[in-house]
């Protein structure tokens, strides 16, 4: 099983080519397709548009939300097409990590010039895989 800072990385890595190569503002479907293809290519597995259910109490809300990528049923990728993120898009995101018990997520915008204010990395309850001794931030 690779290591989910790998994963994300990789997955930082091709947004930022994808951005480059194909610009700003298409439809997120044209993102969620192409970057899907290019994970499978390296070998990843990726799940579209994966339905989720959730459990509350007695009651079971089948397809309660959809996340767009599910990279080695262990990473959330939410894309948007958008102008500008806003924060009611890193808490759609970390409610699906909290309702799937997932660490990691990527928030990705390709909707500006630039991926430098687009790509969110958000954690829910995130161990980090390195030792303290090599984090930046230990």
């Amino acid at each position: 099983m690779q290591d989910i800072d790998t994963i994300s990385g990789d997955v930082g890595d091709l947004a930022i080519r994808i951005h480059r190569a194909l610009g700003p503002s298409l439809l997120e479907s044209v993102y969620e397709t192409v970057l899907a293809a290019k994970l499978e290519a390296m070998g990843y597995h990726v799940a579209r548009q994966q339905p989720v259910s959730i459990m509350f109490e007695d009651f079971r809300f089948d397809a309660a939300f959809r996340i767009d990528l599910l990279v080695e049923n262990r990473l959330l990728i939410e894309i948007k097409s958008i102008e500008k993120l806003a924060p009611v898009h890193a808490k759609q995101l970390l409610t699906y990590l909290r309702l799937t018990k997932q660490p990691v997520g990527l928030l990705i915008n390709f909707g500006g010039e630039t991926l430098k204010e687009g790509l969110r990395r958000l954690v829910n309850d995130y161990t980090p895989s390195a030792p303290p001794r090599l984090r930046a931030n230990p």
